[in-house]
């Protein structure tokens, strides 16, 4: 086990978050700010950090009204003599929303920050501050590396229930101290209105805090706004966003259900007034762009990309995928060629150099979709497929092809250490790809494990697809679906790599933090 720092983190969190009393948001906070509110500026929705490096990180909050972002950093939680970064202006063009770029950080230390939104007007006058923390990576292998993902948050109408204590497997992923945690995609469901109530099986009332954005499918930029805020409530979540990094990346939910770009919804649905996809995609992308610190991405238009790479020092890169933006439509997936596959030719061409020229022990591939099991797409009554495998047990077909053509490039380049991350089906299990078992064998064993969901509906577990060879090695999923979070079935995974042996363990946990399956790899192979 790897020696780590103890930094206290829980403590620099103390009065900067405030508890919501209600079962329903009051309009003041639901709605966007307004501009005559009396006092100084306020940052009720926390802090969040993201993409965190050896020197750099970016900080995250949203006020109450236009206000001057300022960030102070210190080694401590006295803030002494702090240093200060210069925000953007908050204002209603991001939706009140900011982020703040840290640069020439030390590596391998703990940052604490604080956040002060001060008067356009008068900067003198700045509101209560609100506190965080992140380590930076160090610069060698001292310390190892622990990170958590999973995904899938407020999904099939199981929102923040206050009779459960909300979100609460946030608490249990704060105790493990992580150095960040992964979003594996889905963090709202903004095709999935939250009522006040819901039935449960067997007996019982599931209630939750609703809002008006809540009430419906998102549609205009204000509604997604609004499914983002919805989360910020959690106050589980807040203390989780102030005490861990997060990398994040994005799914369908974030949009529609299964959505592909192109897509027209057809006229059945009527939920939907704008049956564009790729209108509701820009409008969903510029919120996720105001309301998560990504680097690639620019808030308040949702320009740039989401699929990058992240360097968490010489054990760890994290490769951040897009398998929703540059996707083909979705469909039985039979054709014998495929150039666009799920990745576009592009990102796919970026991922392979990315890979290559990688010089990290492990080589993490965080794909919002699994590739072996069979996620279908029946939205309009059609036998389409949502994800990469469809069903057929042979050679490669369809967006199989270009995964196919991933991982040979793979293995001719003998690139090491490379392990796949999941989330999305709303289970959790490790399946282990062999090409003695598959149809297509030109490649080397590879492992992918799946984790989710963090408060979304539970499902059984999903079908393999044998053209990569997986074997199911474990998995934990309920014989009913949509088991809702009050009926378990709710899972985080955990990676923890040893700074010393350079080994990295896989630790698939519910909700409580329980581990339920264990797997360690070896490094410096290139299958396993």
């Amino acid at each position: 086990m790897s020696l780590r720092p103890s930094p206290g983190r829980r403590s620099v969190l103390r009065g900067s978050l405030a508890a919501s009393a209600a079962l329903t948001l009051p309009a003041a906070l639901g709605s966007a700010p307004a501009f005559a509110l009396a006092g100084r500026p306020k940052a009720g929705w926390g802090v969040q950090a993201g993409d965190v490096t050896a020197h750099s990180g970016l900080v995250w909050v949203r006020s109450d009204r236009p206000a001057r972002m300022i960030v102070e950093t210190s080694a401590t939680e006295a803030f002494r003599s702090p240093r200060r970064w210069h925000g953007p202006l908050l204002g209603a063009n991001t939706d009140f929303t900011g982020t703040t770029r840290l640069h020439g950080l030390p590596a391998g230390e703990q940052i604490h920050y604080r956040v002060l939104l001060a008067d356009p007007d008068d900067p003198r006058r700045t509101g209560e501050p609100v506190t965080g923390t992140f380590r930076t990576t160090p610069p060698g292998r001292r310390g190892g590396v622990r990170f958590l993902w999973s995904g899938d948050l407020a999904g099939q109408g199981w929102g923040i229930n206050p009779d459960l204590g909300g979100y609460r497997i946030y608490d249990a992923m704060a105790r493990l101290d992580p150095d960040f945690f992964l979003c594996s995609g889905d963090s709202i469901y903004a095709d999935g209105p939250i009522s006040a109530t819901a039935a449960l099986p067997g007996g019982g009332t599931w209630r939750n805090i609703t809002t008006e954005e809540k009430s419906k499918v998102a549609e205009t930029l204000a509604e997604f706004r609004g499914n983002f805020r919805y989360n910020l409530l959690d106050e589980n979540l807040k203390r989780f966003n102030a005490q861990v990094p997060s990398i994040v990346q994005w799914d369908d939910h974030e949009v529609r259900n299964n959505w592909y770009p192109g897509e027209v919804i057809a006229d059945s649905d009527t939920r939907y007034t704008e049956k564009s996809v790729d209108v509701l995609a820009g409008r969903a992308r510029r919120a996720f762009s105001e309301y998560f610190p990504i680097p690639t991405l620019r808030p308040g238009a949702g320009e740039g990309r989401v699929n990058r790479v992240v360097r968490h020092g010489p054990l760890l890169d994290v490769f951040v995928l897009d398998m929703r933006t540059y996707r083909n439509a979705n469909s039985p997936g039979k054709q014998t060629t495929d150039p666009q596959g799920i990745l576009g030719a592009e990102q796919l061409d970026w991922l392979k150099r990315e890979l290559a020229t990688s010089r990290a022990v492990w080589k993490v591939i965080a794909a919002d979709m699994p590739l072996g099991l069979v996620v279908p797409d029946t939205t309009e009554g059609k036998p389409h497929i949502e994800a990469v495998a469809q069903g057929d047990p042979g050679a490669p077909l369809g967006r199989e092809l270009q995964i196919a053509e991933l991982l040979r490039f793979i293995k001719h380049r003998r690139i090491t250490g490379t392990v796949w991350l999941t989330a999305d089906v709303h289970h959790t299990s490790a399946q282990h790809y062999q090409p003695s078992r598959a149809a297509f064998t030109d490649f080397e064993p590879f492992w992918e494990f799946v984790s989710g969901p963090l408060n979304a509906g539970a499902f059984p577990a999903s079908a393999l697809d044998n053209t990569f060879g997986p074997e199911r090695v474990f998995v934990k999923a309920p014989t009913a679906s949509n088991v809702s979070p009050a009926g378990g079935y709710q899972f985080f995974g955990e990676v923890d790599i040893d700074g010393d042996s350079g080994e990295l363990t896989v630790r698939l946990r519910e909700q409580d933090g329980t581990v339920l399956f264990t797997q360690v790899l070896q490094p410096g192979l290139v299958g396993q």
